[in-house]
């Protein structure tokens, strides 16, 4: 699935003038394998803009287009499917179900759609050196560890898109890199795409296109 923005423009930032090299009223399209960093400072707009490809936000002038279907005419159905099969996302609140456990919380998003064993799911806590907290509720982790815990559960269903909204803000190197790792090995091995949006620039990750805000 291509992703393709036609001066796309949210309501709140009508009044404001954009960079002439940046994704606000720009046309411009993203094709399923590439790799690609979204890089801004706070408060110019990244969070809106996934929130934009996740439906959450409608809130806008242009259009964007999933291949060729205007994504404002998806039904609740249609986006149900969209984040069941074709996009994953990792949004800044992370949303995990902090009562339950690191095993509750990636069971309960294996079991929607059954991709791997709880063996596997084991291997890829143990990736991001976590494999101690398995069984402690998401609510005890540090914002960090709850990070690499969003990651890999993103990492659990098939998709052609991950959408990260700052997946690494709260990690130091040694961990981003475990993190980093596994979300390239993923992608890889679905021939996906990513978007990452972060606050510079990512030395540790080559990319086929940058986008600014």
């Amino acid at each position: 699935m291509n992703l393709h923005f036609d001066k796309v423009i949210p309501h709140t930032l009508n009044d404001i003038q954009q960079k002439e090299n940046g994704v606000w009223n720009a046309s411009f399209s993203l094709s399923k394998g590439e790799k690609i960093i979204l890089s801004a400072e706070s408060g110019k707009g990244k969070t809106t803009f996934v929130h934009l490809l996740a439906g959450i936000r409608k809130d806008y002038e242009g259009t964007i287009r999933f291949d060729e279907k205007d994504i404002r005419k998806l039904s609740l159905f249609q986006w149900t499917q969209l984040r069941a099969h074709q996009l994953s996302f990792i949004f800044q609140d992370l949303q995990l179900f902090g009562d339950l456990s690191v095993e509750e919380n990636l069971v309960l998003k294996n079991e929607r759609l059954p991709t791997f064993t709880n063996t596997k799911l084991k291997e890829m806590i143990a990736q991001v050196d976590l494999e101690d907290k398995w069984n402690t509720p998401c609510n005890l982790l540090s914002f960090g560890q709850q990070q690499r815990v969003a990651i890999v559960r993103a990492l659990i269903q098939p998709f052609d898109w991950l959408i990260m909204d700052e997946p690494f803000s709260h990690l130091d190197e040694k961990n981003k890199d475990l993190a980093l790792t596994l979300i390239l090995n993923r992608i890889n091995e679905l021939q996906a795409g990513m978007i990452l949006t972060s606050l510079g620039e990512n030395q540790l990750l080559e990319v086929d296109k940058k986008l600014y805000l």
